[in-house]
Parts: C-alpha cells; structure tokens; sequence
C-alpha cells in the first residue's frame, strides 16, 4: 500500500483533540481498514481486513484491553 497515496483520507479521532501522540486511520479501496502513528506520517502503515477491525473493535468496547496495564 502506498502510504502518500492521495486516495487515503487519513483523520484522527476527535477524542484526541490537540494531541500528536495518536493514530491515524484511513478507509483503503477495497475495504477494511488502514492505520499509522499520527507522528511518524511516512512510517509503516497496518492495514486491517473489516471484519479484524470489528473484532477489535469489539473488544476495545466490551473491555478486553482494559487489563493490559497501560
């Protein structure tokens, strides 16, 4: 995936209002889902398949990270 690609409209969560230290998350042709660090814009890039960005997703919202010590 080329990530310059001006067809990936990168956008950050609204949550995250003025901070730097987040990610960024685009919608790929052909579905799915992209993501990178919101400080490092020509670093690598993770791509997802849908239905892998549902189930975390899911998880984040039903509370299965929420053990992790972060």
């Amino acid at each position: 995936m080329d990530r310059t690609s001006p067809t990936l409209a990168w956008r950050k969560s609204s949550k995250s209002a003025q901070q730097d230290n987040c990610m960024e998350a685009a919608d790929p042709p052909g579905g799915g889902r992209a993501v990178r660090d919101r400080k490092d814009p020509n670093g690598p890039v993770l791509r997802f398949a849908s239905s892998d960005w549902q189930s975390f997703i899911g998880g984040i919202k039903g509370g299965a990270f929420d053990t992790l010590g972060y």
